[in-house]
């Protein structure tokens, strides 16, 4: 008899109307959770039959359901807090027993429990080749169809994103003489495969190389041949190659596509502006080899504006190369971002396209989508226009370049640039700089360590770079290039990808209200919050002992920022509408901005397709989930590089701060390299740590001892495992009891369960990306 599980049906509606009634709170819970990502007010309305001064009572109920977390808003729709949205990239990482194939979702809050798995429904008549299978990603969509025991959710497959890549990666391990070296995967899921010692492509004991199955059998170990040797495992290379490698990040351009961007010719002026002689520069990170946004500015002469000040923005024309339906179009948007490693980068588009025709080099001339803006004294952004233009870069500073010139510090060539564009550069980012203290955007001071590599690719050192007024400069440059491009397609009625972030969840809200609790501060329990209400708060505890303790656990309460066409503003800028536009060579979503700007003006024939609207939606999501891709690779890489550089220090003592605090122990971020480790709780003292989560401490039973979120500590370095990117302490400080703080006392137990604890990987910390 078949135990087989049936095709999967449909789920019949289970709420009830009753004529004339008004729902229950329960009854538009039950509406919410049969319709996850579905039901907005409108439907809920409809389907209830509420109509007239009822919608005013159903407004103010669906507020109080947000306010007290049973259901939360995302683009204008309800869902229960955990559920999915309607289209999400999956993972395939298992099968059912039924032979069905099981996915978890790629952007999951770690903090909401386990990912839910998904039950990934394909269509059996799809061509060979194309079914997804275990390792993919994939675009699905929520389908009201029957999952089964071994999951929470049943999805229908819209698109494979990534088909999981043949090679396998792992580490040349040599056994005693006479027998075959065999390979040590990075995988801990895949087994040991023997290597074929015939060719070793040069590889070593040690170095990191990827194999293709030559053999496999039922009896013995399946056999392997090396493709490709990348080196050492303790250089970058080796090290992102494994990030790329366990995220199945595309870093191969297909033949296709090289051959496109070598066909590829300059362009010339045509029919477009000349704006050649506006004296544009780049002002960009020291290494940067692709520019895509150049700036100028003057005080506006015209008399109605006095004080004010004219901003020009050039951005690389990548639309002009990269047209729709084209091998370069859809390897682009396949990979959806550039990925930033220290010592390479995989960009989204050949470096014929990004790194030569459509960079902004320096007296160079290149066509860009030129934009005017006009501001009046006070910041506010009176008028703009978009043009398509060519132009010619007055030259390429960096950063701390253009900061030592306004600085007073010039060199050869600054100084001859200080007087007729660096400093009303500057005067007219002044102006700019009030407007932004009039909007009141959300003000983290949060460091991002960076890493300086040796010539073989090795860690030298471990730095935090400054903040400078040039990076604000471009950064609001930016910002406002980036509302402009918002503001006209909305205009013109084009669809757009908006950039948006939502506000912070009611559980987040609440646990970070617990947490200001403990340090004798409060969060408003009512109305809407804004940026300005954390900043009020980052206000009052700047320069003070709990500053970064503070930072931290604000950003941990935000929303993370992605695309959508669905437009709900920007929590963290303040901006009403928003849309990425300033980076179209590494940014997909800047290049669809791109495009619907040249077709709302008129400005071309390789503007957006008319049918891609109905796509935006699965394109938004695309490519949000690339990004988060790139940003976990990218994190990955350097606390893999920082393991193997602290490898050799073990045993040597640091200062710190304590960076995260849950049940099983704390982690620590170091303060002279701002690298992360663990100390499990089983490792402090003598006594037994239970997690506080209203006041994120670890507090003993029997003394009292606090160790909580933002403490200075000194630690020992125990263990590094540079496979993990992990580090473990063992603490050297004594907590504190009743507002104590920390003291320096030595603990008597630090070396018990040392070996017993496994390094653990530091929390994942989201940088905000505007």
């Amino acid at each position: 008899m078949s135990t087989k599980r049936p095709k999967p049906r449909k789920v019949a509606a289970k709420t009830q109307k009753t004529p004339g009634a008004f729902p229950s709170r329960e009854d538009i819970l039950a509406f919410v959770a049969e319709n996850p990502g579905k039901a907005g007010k409108r439907e809920v309305a409809r389907h209830f039959g509420i109509v007239g001064a009822g919608r005013i009572e159903l407004k103010r109920l669906l507020k109080g359901l947000a306010e007290e977390g049973l259901v939360e808003r995302r683009e204008k729709k309800l869902i229960r807090p955990g559920d999915l949205p309607p289209i999400l990239v999956v993972y395939l990482n298992a099968r059912d027993r039924d032979g069905e194939l099981l996915g978890e979702p790629v952007n999951w809050d770690e903090e909401a429990g386990p990912p839910p798995q998904v039950l990934v429904v394909t269509r059996k008549d799809a061509p060979r080749g194309t079914q997804p299978g275990i390792g993919d990603r994939a675009l699905v969509r929520l389908a009201d169809l029957d999952p089964g025991p071994e999951a929470r959710y049943a999805a229908r497959v819209l698109k494979v994103l990534e088909k999981q890549q043949g090679a396998i990666l792992g580490i040349l391990r040599q056994r005693a003489a006479h027998q075959p070296p065999y390979l040590e995967p990075i995988d801990r899921k895949q087994r040991e495969l023997d290597i074929d010692p015939s060719d070793l492509k040069d590889a070593a004991e040690g170095d990191l190389v990827s194999v293709e199955i030559t053999r496999t059998g039922r009896y013995g170990s399946p056999r392997a041949k090396i493709l490709r040797r990348f080196g050492s495992m303790n250089s970058e290379m080796a090290v992102s190659e494994i990030a790329l490698h366990s995220h199945n990040i595309p870093h191969v351009f297909p033949a296709v596509v090289e051959v496109e961007a070598e066909r590829a010719e300059p362009v010339t002026l045509g029919k477009r502006e000349d704006w050649r002689k506006i004296p544009l520069i780049t002002i960009d990170p020291a290494d940067a080899k692709d520019h895509d946004d150049a700036v100028y500015a003057e005080p506006d002469q015209d008399p109605a504006n006095e004080g004010g000040h004219v901003v020009f923005v050039g951005i690389a024309d990548v639309a002009h190369y990269v047209r729709p339906g084209t091998a370069l179009d859809r390897e682009a948007h396949l990979r959806g971002n550039s990925v930033y490693f220290p010592d390479r980068v995989i960009p989204m588009l050949p470096e014929r396209i990004s790194n030569e025709l459509c960079s902004l080099k320096e007296n160079v001339d290149r066509p860009a989508l030129g934009l005017r803006m006009v501001f009046d004294k006070t910041g506010r952004k009176i008028a703009h226009s978009f043009h398509r233009v060519l132009m010619r870069s007055a030259a390429k500073l960096s950063y701390q370049q253009a900061q030592a010139a306004i600085d007073g510090r010039p060199d050869d060539k600054t100084g001859p640039l200080l007087e007729p564009i660096l400093k009303p550069l500057w005067a007219a980012y002044a102006c700019l700089c009030l407007g932004r203290d009039a909007r009141e955007p959300l003000d983290l001071d949060l460091p991002e360590r960076k890493i300086k590599l040796k010539p073989d690719g090795t860690v030298d050192h471990v730095y935090v770079p400054d903040r400078l007024d040039a990076h604000k400069l471009i950064e609001e440059c930016m910002i406002q290039a980036n509302v402009a491009a918002a503001e006209t397609l909305e205009k013109k009625k084009i669809p757009l990808l908006y950039r948006i972030h939502d506000a912070s969840s009611p559980e987040k809200l609440q646990s970070l209200k617990e947490f200001l609790s403990t340090l004798s501060m409060k969060l408003p329990s009512a109305g809407g919050l804004r940026p300005a209400t954390f900043n009020g708060i980052l206000a009052r505890v700047k320069d003070t002992p709990q500053a970064h303790l503070v930072n931290e656990v604000i950003l941990r309460s935000q929303a993370q920022a992605e695309y959508s066409p669905m437009n709900i503003g920007h929590f963290g800028l303040n901006l009403r509408r928003y849309a990425h536009f300033t980076s179209p060579i590494r940014r997909y979503a800047d290049l669809i901005v791109h495009r619907g700007l040249i077709r709302a003006l008129g400005l071309g024939s390789d503007g957006l397709p008319e049918e891609i609207e109905g796509r935006l939606e699965a394109i938004g999501a695309e490519v949000s989930a690339a990004e988060r891709r790139a940003m976990l690779a990218e994190r990955e890489t350097i606390d893999r590089l920082i393991a193997l550089w602290m490898s050799e220090r073990v045993g040597s003592r640091f200062h710190g701060r304590i960076s995260g605090v849950v049940k099983s122990g704390l982690f620590i971020r170091l303060d002279d390299t701002g690298a992360d480790g663990f100390i499990p709780a089983s490792t402090i003292g003598l006594d037994y740590y239970r997690y506080d989560e209203g006041s994120h401490a670890l507090i003993g039973d029997r003394t009292g001892e606090r160790h909580q979120l933002g403490d200075r500590v000194e630690v020992e370095l125990v263990e590094a495992a540079p496979f993990a990117g992990a580090l473990r302490f063992a603490l050297l400080s004594e907590g504190h009891k009743d507002g104590r703080r920390p003291g320096r006392a030595p603990r008597a137990a630090i070396g018990r369960n040392r070996k017993s604890v496994q390094a653990a990987r530091p929390p994942r910390k989201r940088t905000p990306r505007s």
